[in-house]
């Protein structure tokens, strides 16, 4: 038995649901204004506390790897430039551009590891023009979280095979975040140094990467 096999049990109590005043509760993201307390396994609770979190109706999302493999057995990855002005407008002097895999939120009704694997064939090809169907991913291991503290949002990683050359133009999702992305097919090595270089700096890109590295190199 693993010392991580049990967390400790913690409840929580929503003591005040003030989400209406925060007037944030329409669009994209829903934001909710809780007041909330922790109640503990011995039965004390703790104080009330402030605490803001992040909705939406899409949660979850995949982060898709796909795989151009060459005559020689080398392997490249796809990746994808993709505009976010948080970079931009965070008062940090950010570029609002930055390399990542493909990724895409899964939508009501894709259940389950199938429904993982229908979304990354609909962003694969909305994103990068790979015409791909749900069977030919893989999933690359357990999905993870981001950022629990504000988002619930499972991130779930699929794999797939394809040929660079046979990529149609991208259908994109109609919005200016997705227009005009730039998509290179690079050595996995390159990749994962871009990363280490600070050159990759999105957290998903990089598990993605070292995962599909540990997977090519076996048990």
């Amino acid at each position: 038995m693993s010392a991580l096999d049990e967390l400790p049990e913690v409840h929580i109590e929503v003591i005040e649901d003030r989400s209406r005043d925060a007037r944030c509760d329409v669009g994209f993201l829903r934001v909710r204004r809780l007041s909330l307390r922790n109640r503990y396994a011995d039965g004390t609770r703790s104080a009330t506390y402030a605490y803001d979190l992040v909705e939406r109706s899409a949660l979850d999302a995949v982060a898709i790897v796909l795989v151009a493999r060459g005559a020689d057995g080398g392997v490249r990855v796809c990746l994808r430039s993709a505009i976010r002005p948080p970079l931009a407008l965070s008062g940090a002097g950010g570029r609002p551009v930055q390399w990542e895999i493909p990724a895409g939120l899964i939508e009501p009704g894709e259940d389950g590891e199938d429904g993982v694997r229908a979304c990354a064939a609909r962003e694969a090809l909305e994103e990068v023009g790979a015409a791909l169907a749900p069977a030919d991913f893989t999933l690359l291991g357990h999905a993870v979280t981001l950022s629990p503290g504000v988002l619930a949002e499972r991130l779930s990683f699929a794999v797939a095979e394809v040929d660079p050359a046979a990529l149609e133009a991208p259908s994109e999702d109609g919005t200016p975040v997705e227009e005009r992305a730039e998509i290179r097919f690079v050595p996995l090595a390159d990749a994962l140094a871009a990363c280490e270089d600070g050159v990759v700096t999105d957290i998903k890109t990089e598990l993605a990467l070292r995962r599909l590295a540990d997977r090519e190199r076996g048990p």
